[in-house]
């Protein structure tokens, strides 16, 4: 096995029930923010870090992303015909990203500041770390109303509970997915399982995020890069 990633699993599969009208004849990737798909957005990132072995998971109306994402050399999985979440999309796709640790990112958030993918690329600590993940102080989340995922300690290390939130982007090493025996589940379980061992750690990230999980998210990220290019 291989210590640095250098696969990256897209989560696409969600239904996006909380984008309303915006997401009855399309996935909420393909909802526009800028100008640009969030697909795009995302891809944007994935190429700029270097990373060339790319797959999405995909449920929802996937025929509007499946051809969109083969044309970017992107592979595809359809779950069917439940949706897996993100911990049995990630392990579903093992045979496409290989044995080792994998960056993971979700479709649905915007970043003004560096590229997540690439700090976490040159923080990675394989030897201490099962999984690294980008946490956003609440003062840098625009437009988010929660108390924050985890606690993050003077070492980095993560524990549940109000502090930063998880930017939906990491890198984790998936051995552990063996051992679960549900078909469908969560990413939450295998951090639990991580935390256990006391290698789940966290990297602030150093600008701007929104997560575009509604409607009146799209006018907060648009505002939100608008202020990053004056």
């Amino acid at each position: 096995m291989h210590n640095h990633p250098s696969a990256v699993m897209m989560f696409a599969a969600g239904f996006g029930t909380r984008m309303k009208d915006l997401t009855l004849n399309q996935p909420k990737p393909m909802i526009e923010v800028a100008g640009k798909t969030l697909i795009d957005h995302t891809l944007d990132l994935v190429g700029a870090a270097g990373l060339t072995k790319v797959v999405a998971n995909l449920h929802y109306k996937p025929q509007v992303l499946q051809g969109l994402l083969e044309k970017r050399g992107v592979q595809t999985l359809v779950e069917t015909p439940e949706i897996l979440e993100t911990g049995g999309g990630l392990r579903n796709a093992l045979p496409l990203l290989g044995d080792g640790p994998v960056f993971t990112t979700n479709t649905d958030a915007i970043w003004a500041g560096p590229n997540p993918l690439s700090l976490l690329a040159r923080a990675w600590q394989p030897l201490k770390m099962d999984a690294l993940l980008i946490s956003v102080p609440l003062a840098q989340a625009v437009g988010h109303a929660g108390t924050g995922d985890f606690i993050i300690g003077e070492d980095g290390r993560l524990q549940r509970g109000p502090g930063v939130i998880y930017g939906g982007v990491q890198i984790i090493k998936t051995d552990l997915l063996a051992e679960i025996d549900a078909s469908k589940f969560s990413l939450n379980v295998l951090w639990d399982r991580i935390l256990q061992s006391q290698r789940l750690y966290g990297l602030i990230y150093p600008g701007n995020w929104c997560d575009v999980g509604h409607p009146d998210g799209i006018k907060l990220a648009e505002d939100m890069l608008a202020a990053q290019n004056v």
